[in-house]
């Protein structure tokens, strides 16, 4: 297994100990990881190939599916309703 694959599983480890976290504990730590998922999405397709950055992109995609709906909700200017528990 390469080093980008390692770390990609790191990742997503990483991932699902955060997504247990109260909403507003997951702002900070969800905004490095996806920020590092991009970036590890790109080294697992230099090392790899496509196939395994379509497949790194599909974890990507469904870790983040509430930040991906959450975005253009914030650039239209609604305000995001964050429970304080």
């Amino acid at each position: 297994m390469t080093p980008s694959l390692i770390a990609g599983c790191a990742w997503v480890l990483a991932a699902c100990l955060i997504a247990p976290l109260p909403i507003r504990k997951q702002i900070l730590p969800g905004t490095v990881l996806g920020l590092g998922g991009i970036a590890l999405l790109f080294w697992i397709g230099a090392e790899n190939g496509w196939i395994w950055t379509v497949v790194g992109l599909f974890a990507f995609g469904s870790l983040f599916r509430n930040g991906f709906k959450a975005v253009p909700a914030l650039l239209r200017g609604e305000k995001l309703d964050i429970p304080d528990v």
